[in-house]
């Protein structure tokens, strides 16, 4: 359990570092620099490097320490419970901050920010996380280190199965997004958490269910197996994609392109009643002058007969 002990440890000090820079930066600089860019890459930071922990863990752990997969289900699903509770609002996604520009909720110099600020966090997070692995303060850590040189691809399948699957998990996690994004956090970040925990254990043994451009080109386009426009189209075209028919099949349209619904008829919410219209209040109770004087007549007529 040594080597588990030293991963949960460098989770807590993954966590302590970032919500410490998230909190100083939130302190020294302007509302729109920290929301924009210092936001997104303490956030990328974090969920880079407890990702490529948790890569390790997976790989390593059931034949070098016999971690099992309900163990390791169980801690990729309280990591992203504290990822929901401590991003302060990072997105960490480039597919999410693509969403938010093609539902018309960000403009493009800010989504271009937040892109180029994720890209700058998920590189420092590798760094960072290959120096610690380099200290070597588990068999773990020196076993990854000594396989760093020559990693494996996360791409264990045929390309256009690899796009179709991430395709797939970004399509669920974004559609999933979009469903309860008005919803409380209480709601919200377990239901996330359980989607990616859900969606790492079916995807995950053939593209790892990265869902994450610029997660997976910071951890995997560098090893050997396939090119570049290989991985291109799997981590980049896959989940661009889902994230797109997600966003039309929730809205119908995308915000930022079309403004008529392509796939759902708009009809008026409120219909007026059909039915006779009411009468005034004063020909409810005067009775027309033609009856006013048939009437007694009427009664009289039938009055013989009736007998």
């Amino acid at each position: 359990m040594a080597g588990l002990n030293v991963s949960l440890s460098f989770f807590f000090a993954t966590f302590a570092l970032c919500e410490g820079a998230r909190r100083a930066s939130k302190a020294l600089l302007p509302v729109g620099a920290y929301e924009g860019f210092a936001r997104e890459v303490v956030g990328a930071v974090q969920l880079g490097a407890c990702c490529l922990e948790m890569r390790m863990l997976v790989e390593l752990g059931p034949w070098a320490r016999g971690f099992g997969p309900d163990l390791l289900l169980t801690l990729l699903f309280l990591l992203f419970l504290a990822h929901g509770a401590t991003l302060d609002g990072a997105l960490a996604n480039p597919t999410v901050s693509l969403q938010e520009f093609l539902m018309a909720e960000a403009s493009l110099p800010g989504t271009l920010l937040k892109l180029a600020a994720q890209g700058l966090g998920m590189q420092a997070a590798c760094t960072l996380t290959h120096l610690c692995w380099a200290w070597e303060l588990s068999d773990l850590h020196l076993l990854q280190s000594l396989m760093a040189q020559s990693c494996s691809s996360a791409l264990r399948t045929s390309v256009p199965h690899g796009a179709l699957v991430e395709a797939a998990c970004a399509f669920c996690f974004h559609l999933i997004l979009l469903h309860l994004r008005h919803s409380p956090p209480a709601y919200r970040v377990p239901a996330v958490a359980l989607l990616v925990t859900v969606m790492a254990y079916t995807a995950g043994p053939f593209t790892s269910a990265f869902f994450n451009p610029a997660l997976a080109t910071s951890v995997t386009f560098g090893c050997s197996g396939h090119t570049l426009l290989e991985y291109a189209q799997v981590y980049w075209l896959g989940p661009l994609t889902g994230m797109v028919l997600a966003v039309l099949l929730h809205q119908g349209r995308l915000p930022r392109l079309f403004q008529r619904n392509l796939f759902y008829s708009q009809k008026n919410k409120y219909r007026a009643p059909r039915g006779k219209p009411a009468l005034a209040s004063g020909d409810t109770q005067t009775p027309a002058k033609g009856s006013s004087g048939r009437e007694p007549g009427c009664r009289s007529v039938d009055g013989p007969h009736s007998s």
